[in-house]
């Protein structure tokens, strides 16, 4: 599946502030059958946003219709658990291109990274500022990877995130680990050439 190049991203956001959020709650075991990453973000956070018979629950976040974007905000310690993949392919195929935490566990971090899902990790003070200028669901983020910087437009306020620069590459320009390498290719074969 392509990855799409990640260099800004604007626009609101999901407000999800329950923390120790792990995987087997993003991706219940039950739906991790597949073969391909198809139909996983119809079952992001299944047992939260569906009653045992199919209704919805209708005061979880994604099934308010108040909230939307493509930005989930959520809780300190965001992916735990076991290191299941298909956790960020779930999260990606509902339509999320980035997640911002205090803390994502490190399994996690690089399943996403892998995956074209930016996770963004800031201060607790500036997550929960987030989490209060969500009271308004106009409120935008704007995450600037090439500067390595997030703003929560209402108060102005930035942060700079980490990133590993081997993935902030391969993100800025769309390339999983293999179209890293063809795009490296003739730098390759000359360098076999030359040993």
């Amino acid at each position: 599946m392509p990855i799409d190049k990640f260099i800004t991203l604007q626009g609101t956001f999901v407000p999800l502030p329950i923390e120790n959020v792990d995987t087997d709650q993003i991706i219940p075991a039950r739906f991790m059958k597949g073969t391909t990453r198809d139909g996983f973000g119809d079952n992001l956070f299944r047992d939260w946003r569906y009653h045992k018979d199919g209704a919805p629950v209708q005061d979880f976040v994604l099934n308010q219709g108040v909230y939307s974007g493509s930005i989930l905000v959520a809780g300190k310690n965001f992916g735990s658990g076991s290191s299941r993949e298909h956790a960020a392919w779930a999260i990606t195929g509902y339509g999320f291109k980035a997640v911002v935490s205090s803390f994502f566990a490190d399994i996690f971090r690089n399943n996403a990274l892998n995956n074209g899902l930016l996770p963004v990790q800031v201060s607790e003070d500036f997550l929960s500022e987030i989490f209060a200028a969500a009271a308004d669901p106009a409120t935008e983020l704007r995450i600037d990877l090439e500067q390595q910087l997030i703003t929560l437009l209402s108060s102005g306020r930035s942060e700079p995130f980490d990133i590993n620069p081997y993935k902030r590459n391969c993100l800025l320009n769309g390339f999983d680990d293999i179209d890293f390498l063809l795009n490296i290719k003739d730098e390759i074969v000359q360098f076999e050439q030359n040993r």
